[in-house]
């Protein structure tokens, strides 16, 4: 069978080296390279950059849907196309272009979780467990119906361990999709609309932690937002990164934000109790084991955190 395969970050990467060992991939569609940084350098995609290692040919259209893309497209006359965090909406000419399927591989147990930030959400959100489901393509934002979803445990896992997992699980669920097509075995269940939630992108608001909030919660955030994020706190006018951190049992009337310990460990209280931060960030430094910051940097007790 002849693949297309649409993707864009480093989550895309293994379900498209995977895809590339069952079959002919004719073309590898990702968004347009971004400048970056003071420089302005130009950083090729991810999926760009492994893709012309494995020698496929890339196509990065500012729109996927003008007349010249759908052409393009149409010419390789596909039996699957494959979308995998790609980054836009498809129209309906290219849904109907693929002689089988066009098919997604999105990571959340759908229709939960629909949308642009799963994997940070299911951890932020408190999720014990969350997945990768392989959906047919539709106009609607991952409404297709499901072909098969594979589940995996949260745990202590933070976004971009979650994100690595799926990503591995989410090659496998390829592979057993194409073998199911290839035996002509394939079934699709529809969604039920009704049970849907939405994983909306994370916006700058949700870097800043509040500590108005249960101890559980604020590290499932910490986790959630580490380590393409870091999440935010205040000090004395200076943002401070947290990537790691963990409840820490503290009973008193004590306001939260306030900096409990700080000596040889840093501790803030919680709505409920307290947290210990394990791994954190200066301003224009690299991420730090906590122990390690603490040698070199100081908090002071008794400090109120502030907004952000």
């Amino acid at each position: 069978m002849r693949y297309i395969f649409m993707g864009t970050p480093e989550f895309s990467i293994p379900i498209l080296e995977r895809l590339n060992s069952l079959g002919d991939v004719s073309l590898v569609i990702s968004q347009e390279d971004k400048k970056k940084g003071r420089g302005k350098k130009v950083l090729e995609t991810p999926v760009k950059k492994k893709a012309l290692e494995l020698g496929l040919e890339v196509y990065q259209p500012a729109d996927v849907n003008s007349e010249e893309s759908i052409e393009k497209i149409k010419s390789l006359k596909p039996d699957i196309i494959v979308v995998v965090a790609y980054g836009q909406i498809i129209s309906k000419d290219i849904i109907d272009i693929p002689n089988k399927y066009i098919i997604n591989v999105h990571a959340s147990i759908l229709p939960k979780l629909r949308g642009a930030a799963p994997i940070n959400r299911a951890i932020m959100e408190g999720f014990d467990k969350t997945g990768v489901s392989l959906m047919r393509v539709e106009e609607g934002l991952d409404t297709g119906a499901v072909a098969n979803i594979y589940e995996t445990e949260i745990g202590n896992k933070n976004a971009g361990e979650l994100e690595e997992e799926l990503s591995n699980l989410g090659a496998d669920l390829l592979e057993d999709f194409i073998k199911n097509v290839e035996n002509d075995e394939v079934s699709f269940t529809p969604q039920d609309d009704a049970k849907s939630t939405y994983a909306n992108k994370i916006l700058k608001s949700d870097l800043n932690l509040d500590f108005n909030k249960n101890s559980k919660d604020i590290v499932n955030i910490i986790r959630g937002l580490s380590p393409h994020y870091g999440a935010r706190i205040n000090y004395k006018d200076k943002i401070y990164k947290i990537y790691d951190a963990q409840q820490f049992n503290y009973n008193s009337d004590l306001n939260p934000g306030l900096i409990i310990k700080s000596k040889d460990e840093l501790v803030i209280k919680t709505l409920d109790g307290a947290i210990k931060v394990l791994k954190i960030q200066a301003p224009g430094k690299k991420v730090m084991d906590i122990e390690d910051f603490l040698r070199g940097n100081s908090f002071d007790e008794n400090y109120l955190l502030g907004g952000n």
